[in-house]
């Protein structure tokens, strides 16, 4: 027997709208958390804020301090390197990785999850075993010195200017995996029926890659940048934890930067200013790479 048509009717709203009040918390939360604190950031980085919030209108003066400041040079400087490092560096190891992968060889899951088990860490373990690891004291050099190796050196993480090298190489033994892992994915993806027409008209295999397999794998560049990106704005606990932004300076990132004022010297001004250019940067970058995405037709 049918149903009446009034049931029927609060059946179909119901269904209509469930998934709707079923989300409207998180998206509430969502919206006060993240973008309510994005604003409220903002307008305190254009205040009179110092060890607490402070909403009278300053203009740019914080700006200017931050602008003003050395630190805040040296956090840019090293921001610009290790971002370079790491995306290009993770980006083409990944890539290399999935291909070889990707070639059918022995023991693949084994490797696979060996690659894969470093992004299994957190930032801090990742950061104190590789601290251990390259510590002139603790690490490679004594281990290499009690081998009788004894002209054996490497303190980088000490040498205030090959101390972000350190970090780079950290984040770059923890990221590649995963890394691995998209490209890997996008690989199996491709249409096999368009590499053995490659492969029956004569093509040499590096050629293949080059022009047919390596541009179809334009998404999962895109996707791999984002993510490294997200990741290195990210890095503060990495660097906290192996070198604690030292020596002096030589690691410090706008993300310690902007802890160190916040917290420390008690400069909540300036530490907004540097966290609102920080996102503005992201967004300068990021968006138009999505919006050139999503408004290509889809076949």
């Amino acid at each position: 027997m049918s149903k009446p048509p009034s049931s029927r009717g609060i059946g179909d709203r119901l269904q209509h709208w469930l998934p709707r009040l079923v989300l409207a918390p998180s998206f509430v939360l969502v919206l006060f958390f993240v973008y309510g604190f994005i604003l409220w950031t903002t307008w305190i980085s254009f205040s009179d804020s110092g060890m607490l919030p402070d909403y009278t209108w300053a203009g740019t003066r914080q700006w200017s301090r931050l602008w003003s400041s050395w630190t805040w040079g040296i956090a840019l400087h090293n921001i610009w390197v290790f971002g370079l490092l790491y995306i290009v560096t993770c980006t083409a190891l990944g890539l290399l990785l999935a291909i070889l992968l990707d070639q059918r060889i022995r023991a693949e899951g084994a490797l696979r999850t060996i690659y894969l088990y470093p992004m299994a860490l957190s930032f801090i373990v990742t950061g104190t075993a590789w601290q251990w690891f390259l510590n002139p004291g603790l690490g490679l050099e004594r281990t290499m010195h009690s081998l009788g190796w004894e002209s054996f050196s490497f303190n980088w993480l000490i040498d205030a200017r090959m101390a972000i090298y350190t970090v780079v190489i950290a984040a770059v033994w923890q990221a590649t995996g995963f890394i691995m892992a998209m490209f890997l994915a996008g690989l199996r993806g491709i249409d096999g029926e368009m590499i053995k027409a490659a492969q029956i008209d004569g093509a040499p295999t590096w050629k293949i890659y080059l022009r047919i397999i390596i541009p179809q794998l334009r998404p999962v560049f895109l996707s791999a940048i984002v993510v490294l990106a997200h990741l290195a704005i990210k890095s503060f606990d990495l660097i906290v934890a192996m070198t604690g932004g030292g020596p002096g300076n030589a690691t410090a990132v706008p993300a310690t930067f902007m802890y160190s004022y916040a917290f420390s010297r008690n400069e909540m001004g300036i530490a907004a200013a540097s966290a609102v250019f920080m996102l503005a940067v992201i967004a300068a970058l990021i968006i138009p790479y999505l919006y050139s995405e999503l408004r290509e037709p889809r076949s």
